[in-house]
Protein backbone atom coordinates (compact mmCIF):
# COMPACT_ATOMS: atom_id res chain seq x y z
CA UNK A 1 0.00 0.00 0.00
CA UNK A 2 2.79 2.43 0.93
CA UNK A 3 4.61 1.69 -2.32
CA UNK A 4 1.39 2.26 -4.28
CA UNK A 5 0.78 5.54 -2.44
CA UNK A 6 4.34 6.66 -3.14
CA UNK A 7 3.94 5.79 -6.82
CA UNK A 8 0.70 7.77 -7.03
CA UNK A 9 2.38 10.77 -5.43
CA UNK A 10 5.24 10.60 -7.94
CA UNK A 11 2.81 10.30 -10.87
CA UNK A 12 0.80 13.23 -9.58
CA UNK A 13 3.96 15.32 -9.26
CA UNK A 14 5.01 14.46 -12.81
CA UNK A 15 1.55 15.34 -14.10
CA UNK A 16 1.68 18.63 -12.24
CA UNK A 17 5.08 19.47 -13.74
CA UNK A 18 3.80 18.66 -17.23
CA UNK A 19 0.74 20.84 -16.66
CA UNK A 20 2.95 23.69 -15.46
CA UNK A 21 5.20 23.33 -18.50
CA UNK A 22 2.19 23.35 -20.81
CA UNK A 23 0.85 26.47 -19.12
CA UNK A 24 4.26 28.15 -19.41
CA UNK A 25 4.31 27.37 -23.12
CA UNK A 26 0.84 28.85 -23.60
CA UNK A 27 1.87 31.96 -21.68
CA UNK A 28 5.02 32.35 -23.77
CA UNK A 29 3.13 31.96 -27.04
CA UNK A 30 0.47 34.44 -25.91
CA UNK A 31 3.15 37.01 -25.05
CA UNK A 32 4.88 36.66 -28.40
CA UNK A 33 1.58 36.87 -30.28
CA UNK A 34 0.58 39.96 -28.29
CA UNK A 35 3.86 41.67 -29.14
CA UNK A 36 3.42 40.83 -32.81
CA UNK A 37 -0.09 42.33 -32.72
CA UNK A 38 1.26 45.50 -31.09
CA UNK A 39 3.91 45.94 -33.79
CA UNK A 40 1.38 45.35 -36.57
CA UNK A 41 -1.04 47.84 -35.00
CA UNK A 42 1.67 50.49 -34.81
CA UNK A 43 2.71 49.94 -38.42
CA UNK A 44 -0.87 50.22 -39.70
CA UNK A 45 -1.23 53.74 -38.23
CA UNK A 46 0.82 56.42 -40.08
CA UNK A 47 0.81 58.55 -36.93
CA UNK A 48 2.55 55.78 -34.96
CA UNK A 49 4.31 53.73 -37.63
CA UNK A 50 8.07 53.34 -37.43
CA UNK A 51 9.62 54.59 -40.70
CA UNK A 52 11.22 52.01 -42.99
CA UNK A 53 14.51 53.92 -42.84
CA UNK A 54 14.60 53.51 -39.05
CA UNK A 55 13.79 49.82 -39.20
CA UNK A 56 16.37 49.14 -41.90
CA UNK A 57 19.09 50.60 -39.68
CA UNK A 58 17.82 48.95 -36.49
CA UNK A 59 20.02 46.48 -34.63
CA UNK A 60 17.32 45.35 -32.19
CA UNK A 61 13.62 45.80 -31.57
CA UNK A 62 11.96 45.48 -28.16
CA UNK A 63 8.14 45.38 -28.03
CA UNK A 64 6.60 45.82 -24.58
CA UNK A 65 3.22 46.11 -22.94
CA UNK A 66 2.42 47.10 -19.37
CA UNK A 67 -0.85 47.34 -17.46
CA UNK A 68 -1.68 50.16 -15.12
CA UNK A 69 -1.89 48.85 -11.56
CA UNK A 70 -2.27 52.07 -9.59
CA UNK A 71 -3.39 55.66 -9.97
CA UNK A 72 -1.34 58.30 -11.74
CA UNK A 73 1.61 56.79 -13.60
CA UNK A 74 1.97 53.54 -11.70
CA UNK A 75 2.82 51.05 -14.41
CA UNK A 76 4.80 48.01 -13.37
CA UNK A 77 5.63 44.41 -14.24
CA UNK A 78 4.82 44.20 -17.90
CA UNK A 79 6.51 41.98 -20.44
CA UNK A 80 7.89 42.13 -23.93
CA UNK A 81 10.03 40.45 -26.54
CA UNK A 82 13.38 41.40 -28.03
CA UNK A 83 14.76 40.46 -31.44
CA UNK A 84 18.24 41.42 -32.66
CA UNK A 85 19.71 41.65 -36.11
CA UNK A 86 22.65 39.28 -36.31
CA UNK A 87 25.94 40.10 -38.07
CA UNK A 88 24.77 38.11 -41.13
CA UNK A 89 21.69 40.36 -41.46
CA UNK A 90 19.11 37.82 -40.30
CA UNK A 91 16.79 38.44 -37.34
CA UNK A 92 16.97 36.35 -34.19
CA UNK A 93 14.21 34.39 -32.57
CA UNK A 94 12.15 36.46 -30.10
CA UNK A 95 13.28 36.29 -26.49
CA UNK A 96 10.88 37.21 -23.71
CA UNK A 97 11.86 39.98 -21.30
CA UNK A 98 10.23 41.73 -18.36
CA UNK A 99 9.43 45.43 -18.54
CA UNK A 100 8.70 47.73 -15.62
CA UNK A 101 7.95 51.22 -14.43
CA UNK A 102 7.17 52.86 -17.75
CA UNK A 103 5.23 56.09 -17.53
CA UNK A 104 5.76 58.16 -20.68
CA UNK A 105 3.34 60.70 -19.23
CA UNK A 106 0.40 58.33 -18.98
CA UNK A 107 -2.29 59.99 -16.87
CA UNK A 108 -5.16 58.84 -14.69
CA UNK A 109 -7.72 56.99 -16.78
CA UNK A 110 -5.22 55.17 -18.97
CA UNK A 111 -5.01 51.41 -18.63
CA UNK A 112 -1.93 50.29 -20.50
CA UNK A 113 1.29 51.39 -22.12
CA UNK A 114 2.49 49.75 -25.31
CA UNK A 115 5.99 50.79 -26.26
CA UNK A 116 8.46 49.79 -28.95
CA UNK A 117 12.15 50.48 -28.44
CA UNK A 118 14.27 50.50 -31.60
CA UNK A 119 17.95 50.10 -30.77
CA UNK A 120 20.18 51.67 -33.39
CA UNK A 121 23.59 50.21 -32.57
CA UNK A 122 24.98 46.80 -31.72
CA UNK A 123 26.22 47.76 -28.27
CA UNK A 124 22.90 48.80 -26.74
CA UNK A 125 21.02 45.45 -26.78
CA UNK A 126 24.12 43.74 -25.39
CA UNK A 127 23.68 45.75 -22.20
CA UNK A 128 20.93 43.26 -21.34
CA UNK A 129 23.72 40.71 -20.86
CA UNK A 130 24.21 42.33 -17.45
CA UNK A 131 20.60 41.53 -16.52
CA UNK A 132 18.89 44.91 -16.48
CA UNK A 133 18.76 47.78 -18.96
CA UNK A 134 17.41 51.18 -17.92
CA UNK A 135 15.88 53.09 -20.82
CA UNK A 136 17.24 56.62 -21.09
CA UNK A 137 19.80 56.00 -18.35
CA UNK A 138 22.10 53.24 -19.58
CA UNK A 139 21.71 54.61 -23.11
CA UNK A 140 20.23 57.85 -24.42
CA UNK A 141 16.64 57.48 -25.61
CA UNK A 142 14.39 59.88 -27.51
CA UNK A 143 10.96 59.67 -29.09
CA UNK A 144 11.45 58.49 -32.66
CA UNK A 145 10.02 60.08 -35.80
CA UNK A 146 6.94 58.45 -37.28
CA UNK A 147 6.31 57.45 -40.87
CA UNK A 148 4.09 60.49 -41.35
CA UNK A 149 6.80 62.93 -40.27
CA UNK A 150 10.16 61.53 -41.35
CA UNK A 151 12.22 64.31 -42.91
CA UNK A 152 15.86 65.22 -43.42
CA UNK A 153 15.65 67.22 -40.20
CA UNK A 154 15.10 63.94 -38.36
CA UNK A 155 18.22 62.24 -39.72
CA UNK A 156 20.19 63.20 -36.61
CA UNK A 157 17.80 61.09 -34.53
CA UNK A 158 19.03 57.96 -36.27
CA UNK A 159 22.32 58.22 -34.39
CA UNK A 160 20.61 58.11 -30.97
CA UNK A 161 21.03 54.67 -29.30
CA UNK A 162 17.32 54.11 -28.60
CA UNK A 163 14.29 55.46 -30.48
CA UNK A 164 11.04 55.12 -28.54
CA UNK A 165 7.58 54.63 -30.03
CA UNK A 166 4.57 54.63 -27.72
CA UNK A 167 0.77 54.73 -27.81
CA UNK A 168 1.05 57.90 -25.73
CA UNK A 169 -0.23 60.83 -27.80
CA UNK A 170 1.74 64.05 -27.88
CA UNK A 171 5.17 62.47 -27.54
CA UNK A 172 7.02 64.48 -30.18
CA UNK A 173 10.07 63.34 -32.09
CA UNK A 174 13.34 64.12 -30.40
CA UNK A 175 11.95 64.46 -26.88
CA UNK A 176 14.19 62.83 -24.29
CA UNK A 177 12.62 59.74 -22.76
CA UNK A 178 13.19 57.81 -19.53
CA UNK A 179 10.71 54.98 -19.54
CA UNK A 180 11.63 52.32 -17.05
CA UNK A 181 13.68 49.19 -17.47
CA UNK A 182 13.94 45.85 -19.24
CA UNK A 183 15.22 42.70 -17.55
CA UNK A 184 15.93 39.16 -18.63
CA UNK A 185 13.54 36.22 -18.16
CA UNK A 186 15.96 33.39 -18.73
CA UNK A 187 13.93 30.67 -17.00
CA UNK A 188 10.89 31.40 -19.16
CA UNK A 189 12.90 31.25 -22.37
CA UNK A 190 14.75 28.09 -21.37
CA UNK A 191 11.44 26.37 -20.62
CA UNK A 192 9.85 27.37 -23.90
CA UNK A 193 12.74 26.70 -26.25
CA UNK A 194 13.79 23.60 -24.30
CA UNK A 195 17.39 24.72 -24.47
CA UNK A 196 19.75 25.29 -21.57
CA UNK A 197 20.79 28.67 -22.94
CA UNK A 198 20.17 32.20 -21.72
CA UNK A 199 19.38 35.46 -23.50
CA UNK A 200 22.81 36.07 -25.12
CA UNK A 201 23.01 32.58 -26.66
CA UNK A 202 19.38 32.56 -27.79
CA UNK A 203 19.64 35.98 -29.43
CA UNK A 204 23.03 35.69 -31.10
CA UNK A 205 23.49 31.95 -31.43
CA UNK A 206 21.91 29.40 -33.72
CA UNK A 207 20.89 26.88 -31.11
CA UNK A 208 17.17 26.91 -31.98
CA UNK A 209 16.88 25.73 -35.56
CA UNK A 210 14.51 25.55 -37.32
CA UNK A 211 12.57 28.49 -35.90
CA UNK A 212 9.51 27.17 -34.01
CA UNK A 213 6.24 27.71 -35.85
CA UNK A 214 4.78 29.56 -32.86
CA UNK A 215 7.27 32.43 -33.13
CA UNK A 216 8.00 32.38 -36.87
CA UNK A 217 5.21 34.87 -37.78
CA UNK A 218 6.84 37.57 -35.63
CA UNK A 219 10.30 36.86 -37.05
CA UNK A 220 8.92 36.91 -40.62
CA UNK A 221 7.06 40.17 -40.01
CA UNK A 222 10.09 41.94 -38.55
CA UNK A 223 12.18 40.61 -41.46
CA UNK A 224 9.66 42.02 -43.96
CA UNK A 225 9.89 45.43 -42.28
CA UNK A 226 13.69 45.40 -42.14
CA UNK A 227 15.06 43.08 -44.83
Amino acid sequence: MKKLLSLLIVLASVASLKADATQDRFNFIARVETCEAILREFQEDPNRAIPAEVLQRAKAIVITTQVKVSFGIGLKEGYGTILVKKPNGSWSIPVVVRAGEASLGLQLGGSSAETIYVMMNEETPRQLFEGRFNIGVDAAAVAGPHASEIEKSNQALLSVPVLVYSNKKGLFAGAAVKSGYITRSDSVNRAFYARDYDLPELLYGNFVNPIPSYVKPLVDYVTSLSP
